[in-house]
């Protein structure tokens, strides 16, 4: 019983305490507010505004930040639209990186826009025919990253003397995230708007413009036109097996972005394509650039004055993309005996004056890891009159032989040209093939022929196998002809050849003669002297 009484009376002392010290906190805080409502007006009426800030910055702003954690832990980031003139005026870069965050950060959130926001607006794409969803102001979408869950809204903010509106859209999330935002998902919203944003736009085929040594504008340094070939691998007439090899080949430089910079090397591969004309040298860089998604830039050297307007050229270009440069061996003199070749006054007075050095500068020098993700790309019909170091493992990375038509690319052309996978007749146009060397482009035109005669598929096949024979026999008469051409042509050399030996000799023995013929005159007359 004592024991209950004296917990008993603890427990009233100690509510007592509590009363009485809530009651004089409340009193101090009447005093404090009835002194501040007197003291406030006379501090702000003649107390520096100066002084208070100062107070306020050096004394309560830590602990007023502290107090705003506590109440509303939560951070906003806003990433706001680019002005228009600043978006498309930039001196200094490409011309078509004009991808803001902003632009991206939008196309990331595009499909979430379109599945939870209520009040949506559509806009048309910069690149490419579509739409791109957006949320209006005062709407906001949840977006959930690494388990955690983020908050975008769209605001338009006044800004300037002349209140110009410009739009943002803010981030908000907890404070606890504030590494996990920062490090990885900014990075992550970007990268993946970029991807939306490039795999949308319409892709483009450039050519460069011929350029002054003394003044160059970047809005001019390429041309383009929207590129919409439609070639692809699965239409390209090659073996399957040299097909999957190139693919892979691909496939693993696409994804290599962190191997190129673990190991120091740009991000860039070049492949040399080689063969006879009409073997789809050109139709293989279309199916890689539909294949990659790339842009093409096609080079013309003979437009490119000297080796500081080629590297201008390579700043211009952009990641994602292939620079082309077709029968590399009829531009320049790349050959591989430029070494014993004399220097003439025409080689002074040429219009371009592109070294072998500047262009293997331009390979793969310092100037060539201005950007990443590139491919080069040489075709030529002549690969022996190349300049080994140009295209040496390293510059050229994979040497592809474009050959004459095989029975898997006639297959392929087959079944492009006439929808046939399979015929009894193969067998017959198989063993044409075999027997002579036919381009995919004779072969090709042989089905278009057949396709325009035919009726059916036996009837076009017919037709096909009749075209190719015709013109297995202009090849073998062409050949025989170029032989007999040749032939006379080394017969006449060697006819020359030795003519001028003949000449030679003749001119060698009358000197001779001259010579003993001299000397027999002035023989005697030193005699003579002597006597």
């Amino acid at each position: 019983m004592g024991v209950a009484a004296s917990i008993a009376t603890g427990n009233k002392s100690a509510a007592r305490w509590r009363s009485w010290s809530f009651a004089s906190m409340a009193t101090l805080l009447a005093h404090f507010g009835s002194l501040s409502f007197f003291l406030g007006p006379l501090l702000a009426a003649y107390a520096p505004r100066r002084l208070l800030l100062t107070y306020f910055n050096l004394f309560l702003r830590r602990r007023a930040r502290r107090l705003l954690n506590v109440v509303d832990p939560y951070i906003t980031v806003d990433i706001p639209d680019c002005p228009a003139a600043a978006r498309y005026y930039r001196r200094y870069n490409p011309v078509d990186t004009r991808d803001t965050p902003y632009d991206e950060v939008k196309a990331y959130l595009s499909a979430t826009c379109a599945s939870e926001a209520r009040e949506l607006r559509a806009e048309g794409a910069a690149e490419g025919d579509g739409l791109v969803i957006s949320m209006r102001d005062g709407q906001d979408v949840a977006d959930e990253f690494e388990g955690v869950t983020m908050w975008w809204s769209s605001v338009t903010e006044q800004q300037g003397q002349w209140k110009t509106e410009r739009r943002c859209l803010r981030l908000t999330f907890h404070m606890r995230h504030r590494r996990l935002v920062v490090d990885e998902y900014l990075p992550h919203v970007r990268r993946g708007g970029g991807e939306l944003l490039f795999s949308s736009r319409r892709r483009r085929l450039y050519t460069n413009n011929k350029m002054s040594d003394y003044s160059f504008d970047d809005e001019r340094a390429w041309s383009y036109v929207d590129f919409d070939h439609p070639t692809t691998f699965d239409t390209l007439a090659m073996e399957p097996a040299k097909k999957k090899e190139i693919m892979d080949d691909l496939d693993a430089f696409r994804k290599s972005r962190d191997f190129y910079r673990r190991t120091g090397k740009p991000w860039k591969r070049g492949y040399l394509l080689y063969g006879p004309p009409g073997t789809g040298k050109s139709t293989m860089v279309a199916a890689m650039a539909n294949y990659l998604d790339y842009d093409i830039y096609d080079v013309e050297l003979t437009m490119v004055t000297n080796n500081n307007n080629l590297r201008k050229l390579l700043i211009e270009t952009t990641s994602k993309s292939i620079i082309l440069i077709e029968d590399i061996d009829c531009s320049l003199d790349l050959t591989g005996d430029r070494a014993a070749r004399r220097p003439s006054y025409s080689d002074d007075q040429r219009s371009s004056q592109v070294t072998l050095s500047g262009l293997l500068n331009f390979i793969d020098g310092l100037w060539s890891a201005c950007g990443g993700e590139r491919i080069v790309v040489f075709t030529t019909n002549h690969v022996d009159k190349l300049d080994p170091a140009l295209i040496r493992r390293g510059r050229m990375d994979m040497h592809i032989e474009m050959s004459y038509c095989g029975f898997e690319a006639f297959r392929t052309l087959a079944k492009n040209y006439l929808d046939i996978d399979a015929h009894p007749l193969f067998s017959a146009v198989g063993e044409v093939l075999r027997n002579v060397n036919l381009t995919p482009a004779d072969v090709a035109e042989c089905l278009m022929t057949a396709r325009r005669s035919g009726s059916g598929d036996t009837s076009c096949l017919e037709i096909c196998i009749g075209e190719l024979k015709k013109r297995a026999e202009e090849r073998a008469k062409e050949e025989a002809e170029a032989k007999a051409r040749e032939e006379a042509e080394a017969k006449a050399m060697a006819e020359a050849e030795e003519k001028e030996k003949e000449k030679a000799l003749a001119e060698a023995k009358a000197m001779v003669e001259a010579a003993a013929a001299a000397t027999a005159a002035a023989e005697p007359s030193a005699a003579k002297d002597s006597t």
